[in-house]
């Protein structure tokens, strides 16, 4: 092994030892993270859809939030949202309290979002996030994980480096990209964590820098330079908060403000309005259901009292950098390749993690081999 080729494996081996626990963790939970969103819709199914009845016409969102904050007490709608589909029923955010299903027809409220099993995933994306740490220590486990990604980067892109064999033979080639049976021991861990590297390497890169522009600002600020646009400013995220303090009503015109926003995309998928209407500003979110990106979302801001545009932002028009931070968002989930490529993602993140655990097996009779032969020479 040449100098070069031999601080990179070192390098590999401590970068290895010193995030191993940690990468596990984010392993694992990003394993079960992979169909979050088929597993909530899944528990919730009988409550997202309704039979369809044409002999009644669907109430507007103005009836149903009359509904809801007459029925629900304490009821402080964020969002009130329907999807495109035969039976679909309304969807009516109330903050921390969940989601309330509203069948589109009676207005009759068919239940709430499954707490147990949000709670559940909610509790693995903690883990994943910032190891669970509790609200004072959150920004520590965000940094610990971070780096942590980080190391998981550069595990991936040395790993290829050591892997790749000196001479692109078949029968070089062979041992170290498929399972072979009959091994036990370290014969076997290291069979076991060159195939499993030599298949989830590259798919595992793609999940890490997809993180690190998520997890640091410097990443997403370096994504916007790197497109030659102008780095947004934290502003919007506090306005954003604003917004959400303030008092809720029911917006002027909210019937009419949703069919313009409906006819401003016909082919829509989704419609979500965003609540409160601050300033009798009106922010509907619209899947237009004609982009590749199947998260990507336009913008459409009405003026309630007029029921005129303020600001129409679609998906297609902005910057590059906003659409390849969307990209990046649901890449890093495998989202973006439908079922194939969230079966991806949780191939490999069970991947990452068998990684870790045959790396600390090897790493571990590497140091019990040293310590023996150390143990030799001292002896003689």
């Amino acid at each position: 092994m040449n100098t070069f080729r031999k601080s990179i494996f070192w390098m590999h081996l401590v970068a290895g030892i010193a995030g191993g626990v940690v990468i596990f963790i984010m392993c694992v939970t990003g394993a079960l993270l992979a169909f979050e969103r088929n597993i909530i819709e899944l528990s919730e199914s009988e409550m997202r859809y309704v039979a369809v009845d044409a002999s009644r016409q669907k109430l507007g969102p103005g009836e149903i939030l009359e509904k809801v904050t007459r029925t629900q007490i304490d009821a402080v709608p964020t969002s009130i949202s329907i999807n495109r589909e035969d039976g679909a029923a309304w969807q009516v955010t109330l903050g921390r309290d969940g989601i309330i299903f509203i069948d589109p027809y009676t207005g009759e409220i068919k239940g709430q979002s499954n707490k147990t099993v949000r709670s559940l995933m909610s509790a693995v994306r903690e883990w994943h996030r910032w190891l669970a740490f509790s609200a004072e220590r959150r920004q520590a486990g965000k940094a610990i994980t971070g780096v942590s990604n980080l190391f998981l980067l550069f595990l991936a892109i040395s790993g290829i480096y050591i892997w790749f064999p000196r001479k692109l033979f078949w029968k070089a080639m062979r041992p170290v990209i498929w399972f072979r049976g009959g091994l036990s021991g370290k014969a076997r861990d290291f069979n076991w964590h060159n195939t499993i590297g030599f298949w989830c390497s590259l798919f595992l890169i793609v999940f890490t820098l997809t993180a690190t522009v998520i997890s640091y600002q410097w990443a997403s600020n370096l994504l916007y330079s790197l497109t030659g646009n102008e780095v947004p400013s934290a502003s919007r995220g506090q306005q954003q908060q604003a917004d959400q303090e303030s008092e809720f009503v029911i917006p002027r015109n909210i019937d009419a403000a949703w069919q313009r926003a409906s006819t401003q995309a016909p082919e829509w998928k989704s419609i979500s309005l965003k609540l409160p209407a601050v300033n009798e500003a009106a922010v509907f979110t619209i899947d237009e259901g004609i982009y590749w990106n199947r998260f990507g979302r336009s913008t459409l801001t009405v003026d309630t009292a007029t029921v005129t545009d303020i600001k129409w932002e679609p998906y297609g028009e902005r910057n590059a950098a906003q659409q390849l931070r969307s990209w990046f968002r649901f890449s890093h989930t495998g989202e973006t390749g439908g079922i194939v490529g969230q079966t991806i993602g949780f191939v490999a993140c069970v991947g990452g993690a068998f990684l870790v655990w045959t790396g600390f097996s090897l790493a571990f009779r590497r140091l019990a081999n040293w310590i023996k032969r150390r143990r030799r020479t001292d002896l003689a």
